[in-house]
This record gives C-alpha cells, sequence and structure tokens, in this order.
C-alpha cells in the first residue's frame, strides 16, 4: 500500500476575480504563485513555521477547522507560505493560502476531497467563488453559486491561450475584499444592472470562443468599479492608458488595488509602460508584471 506523504507543498495561482462585471462569478488563474508546505505534526492546532506565516494563522486556522468540519480529521500541522502573490492587492492571495492547507491536509490525510469540494470549501470561506474555482482549477472559471443560499454549486472552465497577456499593475496601496464591500451600495440603479449583465455575457463569449479581439472595450462594469476605483489614484487612468496603448480591454482586478489589461503578448510591453505611467502621473509607486494564464491550477508535490 502506498504511504501516505507527511509533508506536502502545495503551488496556487494567483487570480484575477470580477474581470469587470461578473462580480463574485468570473475568475482567471495567472501565472504567479504561492507555495504552501504543509507537515505533519503532532498536537490538534496549526503551527506557523516562521513569524511572518504568523500573521496567515486566522485564515489557516480557519481553513483546519474547514477540513475537519467536512472530513472529521483534526490533527496537528506545521506550515510554510511561501511566493510571489502579493496580499491585498486583488489577485486571490488568500485564496493561495486557504486552498494551499486544504489541499495539503487533504494529501496527508489521503481525504480524497477532489477539486470540485475543495472550490465549495474555499468558497464557503471567502464568501464567493471567483478566485476559488479560477485558484484551484486554473484557467477562466465561470462560477456558479444557488441564488437562494449564495452556495457554491459547480465551475464552468476554459483554457486560455498562450499568446494572450495580462498586464497586472499594483499600487502600493493594500484593500481587503471583505473591508471592500462596505463601498459597495445596497442597491443599484435597473439600467445600471442591465448593463453589467450585457458586459459580463460578452466578455465570456468572447473568452469561450477564442476570438479575443472581441474582448474589446467589453469589460464596461457599472456594479463594483465606479464605487471601489476612486479609492486607488491613477487606476481608471491606468487601464484607459492601456487600451490606448493596444490592450483589448482591462478591469480593476477583484476589490483592488491591482488593475489589469488583456492583449495580444506582442502589445504586452507597450501596454505595461503606459500603465506604470499612468501611475507615476498620479505620483503613485507601481509594480508591473506581464503574465500569462495559468491552466494547470493547484498542484500537490510531496
Amino acid at each position: 500500500m502506498k504511504r501516505r506523504p507527511d509533508s506536502v507543498v502545495v503551488r496556487v495561482p494567483a487570480s484575477t476575480s470580477n474581470c469587470g462585471a461578473g462580480f463574485d462569478t468570473l475568475g482567471l488563474a495567472l501565472r504567479l504563485y504561492n507555495r504552501v508546505t504543509v507537515t505533519a505534526h503532532a498536537g490538534s492546532a496549526p503551527l506557523p513555521d516562521t513569524p511572518a506565516d504568523a500573521r496567515a494563522l486566522p485564515m489557516v486556522a480557519e481553513a483546519a477547522d474547514s477540513f475537519a468540519a467536512a472530513t472529521g480529521r483534526r490533527a496537528g500541522f506545521r506550515y510554510r507560505i511561501e511566493g510571489e502573490v502579493p496580499a491585498a492587492r486583488g489577485l486571490g492571495s488568500s485564496v493561495t493560502v486557504v486552498a494551499g492547507v486544504l489541499a495539503g491536509l487533504d494529501a496527508i490525510h489521503a481525504t480524497a476531497l477532489g477539486r470540485s469540494r475543495l472550490v465549495g470549501l474555499v468558497a464557503a470561506i471567502e464568501g464567493h467563488p471567483d478566485n476559488a474555482g479560477a485558484g484551484i482549477l486554473g484557467g477562466f472559471c465561470v462560477s456558479r453559486s444557488d441564488p437562494a443560499t449564495g452556495a457554491y454549486v459547480d465551475t464552468q472552465r476554459f483554457d486560455v491561450p498562450a499568446d494572450v497577456s495580462f498586464v497586472v499593475v499594483s499600487p502600493p496601496v493594500e484593500l481587503v475584499t471583505k473591508e471592500s464591500r462596505g463601498a459597495l451600495p445596497a442597491k443599484l440603479p435597473f439600467f445600471d444592472a442591465v448593463k453589467s449583465v450585457n458586459s459580463a455575457a460578452y466578455l465570456v463569449a468572447a473568452f469561450v470562443s477564442g476570438d479575443f479581439a472581441r474582448l474589446a472595450h467589453s469589460a464596461g462594469d457599472f456594479i463594483h468599479e465606479p464605487y471601489r476605483l476612486p479609492a486607488i489614484p491613477g487606476g481608471s487612468s491606468a487601464i484607459a492608458a492601456g487600451i490606448t496603448a493596444g490592450a483589448w480591454t482591462g478591469w480593476l482586478s477583484g476589490s483592488g488595488s491591482s488593475v489589469l489589461c488583456v492583449c495580444e503578448s506582442s502589445r504586452a510591453e507597450a501596454v505595461y509602460k503606459a500603465m506604470t505611467s499612468a501611475f507615476a502621473a498620479a505620483s503613485m509607486v507601481s509594480e508591473g508584471r506581464i503574465l500569462g494564464a495559468d491552466n494547470d491550477g493547484l498542484t500537490v508535490t510531496g
């Protein structure tokens, strides 16, 4: 019988969510990663390997509680978090940690939860499945929640070609998703909702068909960006500058503060320069990345 590993490394990609108007629904995995090492340990509580890891203890403990509730297994473990996904920048960093811990415990205890169940567990912790679907399954993901309960139902995922680039620019502003939801209105004008549905449906059709030129100006959102982007100096200008420089479209990544433009790989450098220059013009330092889509999702090695 194959021996269960005592320690595993779970690699989880960053993700961009909403993709314009696909609020809490659309997500896309990016080739930027965090790695979570989970090692079996005596006791019943998670233990961080370093003081830096201790900052993530509340979400690690929540993931451990979720695993115990789903499987009936509770045991101690050590964890270490390493990687390049910046925290609180709208790139799914919390999903990389939560999914990494859940998948690591699943591998160590051989509970065979499966990817769909993992997405559901992470979505329940996050409160929405957009980043959870992309981070675990990879590719471009359209996730479904039960309209009555909000519980995760399913995800449709699609590969994204290598010649499509995602230019992500992050200013030094941390925005926690749960807190940023306080900026959203309790009610929306009817036709703002209609325009957002139209944009989201058309963007999905462009991704699924592979006719990416039809992404041009397709990400118009009237649900969350008008209320979140003003808190990010230079954010709107950076998206507009990227489109002027040749990007098909762009959006606020998650709740921010990162903004993102989608373009042909041959235009990525020009889009990158335009977006970072827009932040500089707003007196904002920014960090830019040219990324491809990750079509593999979460991976576990032991």
